[in-house]
C-alpha cells in the first residue's frame, strides 16, 4: 500500500474540498482515521467491492427508470403505503445517481468551512399531492430475521439518508422528512441455487433529522485544519490495532535490552 498524494486536505486551502457523504461518517466513526485519510493520504486497507449488491442496484434503478419514464407507482408501493408517489423526474438525475462515474453525485458548497458536501444517491420519489421529495436507498442483504432499521450499524444507514435529505435541501428542493429504504432480501431457505436469487422487496420509512450535520461539518473543517492527530474513535478496531502492534513492538524492543 502507497501513500496517496492527491486530493488531500491542505490547511488554509482556497479551494473548495470535496467531503463526501461516506467521509462525514468516517470521521464520526473515528476522526483519527479521517485525519489520517485526508490529511496524510494513510488510508485504511481496502474493502473488497459488493459487486452484487452494486448489481441489485443497478438493476432496481432500470426497473423504477421504465417507472419513471411512465410516471407511474411502483406496485411495491401500494404494498407498503407509500401513496400518491411516483419515481422523480429530473435532468441531473443521472449526475446525482453517478451514473457516469464522477464519484460525485449531489452536492452543496458549505461557505462558512469551504467544504463541498456530496453524497451519491439511488433514487428519489416524488409526492403528487405535497409536491415534496423522497430521498430512496437501496439495501441488499439475505436474513432470515425480519428487516428493520433497529440494529447498532443501520445507525449509519440512517445517517446517510439525513445527509443526502440535507444536500437536497440546502440545493432548494423540497424535501420531506420521510425517506424510506428499498430492501431486496434474498431467500436462502431453496432447494438449489440452480443459478438464479429470489429476492423479497420491502420498503421501511425513515423520519430523517439533520440537526446534527452542520455542526458535524464545522468539526470536521477544525480537524483538517489542525496540525496535531485527532483522538481515535472510541469502538475504532483500525485504531485499536495499531495500538497493539505499537506495544507489541515496543515490548520485543524492551526485551532486547
Amino acid at each position: 500500500m502507497q501513500r496517496k498524494k492527491a486530493n488531500l486536505y491542505q490547511p488554509g486551502q482556497k479551494e473548495p474540498f470535496n467531503v463526501s457523504r461516506s467521509k462525514i461518517d468516517f470521521f464520526l466513526e473515528c476522526p483519527q482515521c479521517f485525519y489520517l485519510d485526508r490529511r496524510l493520504g494513510i488510508t485504511r486497507p481496502d474493502m473488497p467491492g459488493w459487486s452484487l449488491n452494486s448489481a441489485v442496484d443497478s438493476l432496481l434503478k432500470n426497473e423504477f427508470d421504465l417507472l419513471r419514464e411512465k410516471q407511474m407507482p411502483h406496485a411495491l408501493m401500494a404494498d407498503y403505503n407509500v401513496v400518491d408517489t411516483v419515481p422523480f423526474s429530473h435532468p441531473d438525475l443521472a449526475i446525482w445517481r453517478d451514473d457516469y462515474n464522477k464519484r460525485i453525485g449531489a452536492s452543496f458548497f458549505h461557505k462558512e468551512t469551504n467544504l463541498n458536501i456530496c453524497g451519491i444517491i439511488d433514487d428519489i420519489w416524488l409526492n403528487t399531492k405535497t409536491k415534496e421529495l423522497h430521498i430512496v436507498d437501496y439495501k441488499s442483504t439475505s436474513t432470515d430475521y425480519p428487516i428493520s432499521l433497529d440494529s447498532e450499524y443501520k445507525a449509519g444507514y440512517k445517517r446517510q439518508m439525513e445527509i443526502y435529505q440535507w444536500i437536497f435541501k440546502k440545493m432548494g428542493f423540497p424535501v420531506s422528512q420521510t425517506g424510506y429504504f428499498l430492501f431486496a432480501n434474498a431467500y436462502k431457505n431453496r432447494e438449489g441455487f440452480w443459478g438464479r436469487l429470489e429476492f423479497k422487496n420491502s420498503i421501511i420509512p425513515h423520519a430523517g433529522s439533520d440537526a446534527w450535520i452542520e455542526p458535524a461539518i464545522f468539526e470536521i473543517k477544525k480537524c483538517l485544519e489542525q496540525d496535531n492527530f485527532p483522538e481515535p474513535g472510541k469502538n475504532c478496531q483500525h485504531c485499536s490495532y495499531r495500538k497493539l502492534i505499537k506495544d507489541a513492538s515496543l515490548k520485543n524492543q524492551m526485551s532486547l535490552i
